[in-house]
């Protein structure tokens, strides 16, 4: 399998701009566990209800999902560079708000501008960098280091959080957004040229909160359904109202020429495929993590900051495996044979998880790193073949489609593994539990490991010990069969990969996305540059290979194709 250039080679120019772009990525994913150690300082000075202490949590994760799909399509429209520096200057705002809180509210709504930020920057620096390197090789090389930084930032937030928290004020975990969000502000207009397409069309307004309307539901629903560890009536209408609104949704963007998402994306080949394999790799980080997490906490019994610390060793493989697996399809390995093999790598993680007794620290974090090597291998190429095979124009469209993707995958997981292991965890307990405890100790320690935890502490002598070692061989067995739900999944998504995807290059040869004219820089100066300061990435560089599907399926269409990339390549090298 051999790939070609579609383009001119980025110089030092375009990947100085990728390291900048990394900065809102990072900080994005950060945000996401960064007030994990800082609620009990917030609590005691702000004081907040049980119901607002949730909406601190949700409300950046809410926004966040809701409105990824609008702000890609605006950035298609109105520019990404544009969009990320007003994404950035709200973040860099939001945070310091949300630093300087007084009350639980005003924390709630900084919170949920950072969210708005976050929805701007993510799409964004992905398309910028589908416009950026417009040679496939480079481009996979940038979207495989994207991955894996995007993986390994969640670690990092939860550690960074708890080190600042040792040292300062609960606010300090905002304040560390700040320098970033300047340094963004002030390189990116220098090293960012400006793209977008050059005729949007009119923007489909009433679209948006269609959008809102059918994201939101079901992030809750999934959401309230992990956290109820099981399926209620209230989350379980959300995702089915939610649901009934996205057909509306749909059916909209498919009978409008104005529409928000264009049914163009999904006629490239592979597209399609790339957001469903890649929804199914986010389950399987995310449902992992709702176990390790409190594994290494309630039933290991090391202290927050000591288990964040442990949770980052994994971290270590994450950030080699996808570059790693880009590499292999560039010197020839199979796109579908790599994937197929990344979700069977994490199956195997999932089946490492599947043999941890109460007492298995290095066999939790082997399993954890294992699984996690394999999902970023399969979510860098499939990313890459998203990005890749649709046309510059509608990158940033593609990216938001993508991440929301991996919102609903990091829900379903959370909800549906975790489900599954407080169900067998419950059966255990109560099987398990009886005399010496009151109805009401009774019932808590049913709910979840972390109350049995709180219970064990108020009881004394043997009693306390002895129901402890019950609750957390519990959890274990619990999540022992979670990962054997978690390993089947994989394997199955291993199988779908490799019938979807040979279908595809059974059909025929497939290139990335055509770059258009209207697609390269609008500032003639920003061009990107061509000269000699290209950074040599050996002979290891990844490519799309023959994996990412092609922008036409007639001869009319390929030699528009091939008319369109000489012009780019043309314009960017004059």
């Amino acid at each position: 399998m051999t790939s070609t250039s579609t383009g001119p080679r980025a110089g030092r120019k375009e990947w100085t701009a990728f390291v900048v772009l990394m900065l809102p990525l990072l900080l994005v994913s950060m945000d996401v566990s960064v007030l994990y150690f800082a609620v009990p300082a917030i609590s005691r000075e702000l004081h907040p209800s049980s119901t607002q202490q949730l909406w601190i949590f949700d409300i950046y994760a809410f926004a966040l999902a809701g409105l990824l799909i609008t702000m890609g399509a605006l950035g298609d429209r109105f520019g990404r560079r544009k969009l990320l520096l007003f994404g950035a200057a709200a973040f860099g705002a939001a945070s310091v708000a949300a630093a300087y809180a007084q009350s639980a509210e005003m924390l709630i709504a900084a919170r949920a501008v950072l969210g708005i930020g976050g929805a701007t920057l993510m799409p964004s620096t992905m398309a910028l960098i589908r416009n950026l390197f417009l040679d496939e090789k480079q481009r996979a090389t940038a979207i495989a280091i994207w991955s894996s930084a995007m993986a390994g930032g969640i670690a990092l937030g939860s550690v960074l959080s708890g080190v600042m928290i040792e040292h300062f004020w609960w606010g300090s975990v905002f304040l560390i957004n700040v320098p970033a969000m300047v340094l963004l502000l002030a390189l990116v207009p220098l090293l960012v040229p400006e793209f977008k397409d050059p005729k949007p069309g009119a923007f489909d307004l009433p679209s948006v909160p269609l959008s809102l309307a059918a994201v939101l539901p079901v992030i809750y629903g999934l959401k309230k359904m992990a956290a109820d560890n099981g399926v209620s009536p209230i989350p379980l209408l959300c995702i089915v109202a939610g649901l009934a609104i996205g057909a509306v949704f749909l059916r909209r963007q498919r009978t409008r020429r104005d529409a928000m998402i264009s049914p163009e994306l999904f006629h490239h080949r592979g597209f399609g495929p790339s957001i469903a394999l890649n929804t199914l790799a986010t389950f399987a980080m995310m449902g992992s993590a709702y176990f390790t997490t409190q594994y290494l906490q309630s039933v290991l019994g090391k202290g927050p900051l000591e288990a964040a610390l442990w949770s980052l060793a994994p971290s270590v493989c994450v950030g080699i495996a996808g570059p790693a697996a880009a590499a292999a399809v560039q010197r020839g390995a199979n796109r579908a044979h790599v994937i197929g093999a990344g979700f069977v790598t994490g199956a195997l993680g999932y089946g490492i998880l599947a043999l941890a007794g109460t007492d298995a620290l290095w066999t939790v974090l082997i399993g954890a790193a294992v699984l996690a090597s394999g999902i970023v291998m399969v979510m860098s190429l499939v990313t890459d073949m998203a990005i890749g095979t649709v046309p510059p124009k509608r990158a940033g469209s593609a990216a938001a489609l993508l991440e929301t993707g991996q919102e609903f995958g990091g829900a379903m997981g959370m909800a549906v593994l975790g489900s599954v292991g407080t169900a067998v965890y419950r059966s255990d307990v109560k099987d398990s539990l009886g005399g010496g405890l009151s109805s009401g100790a009774l019932d808590q320690v049913h709910e979840t490991l972390g109350a049995a935890v709180a219970v064990a502490g108020k009881l004394k002598g043997r009693t306390g010990e002895q129901m402890l070692d019950a609750a957390r061989e519990a959890f274990t067995h619990g999540m022992r069969i979670a990962c054997g739900a978690g390993a089947v999944v994989l394997v199955a998504a291993a199988v779908l990969a490799l019938v979807t995807l040979r279908r595809l290059e059974a059909a025929g040869p497939v290139t990335g996305g055509a770059a258009t004219a209207g697609d390269v820089p609008s500032t003639g100066t920003d061009v990107p540059s061509t000269g000699s300061g290209v950074p040599s990435t050996g002979s290891g560089v990844p490519s799309t290979g023959t994996g990412v599907p092609s922008t036409g399926t007639d001869e009319t269409a390929d030699r528009g194709e091939t008319a369109d990339r000489r012009e780019t390549v043309s314009e960017a090298r004059r």
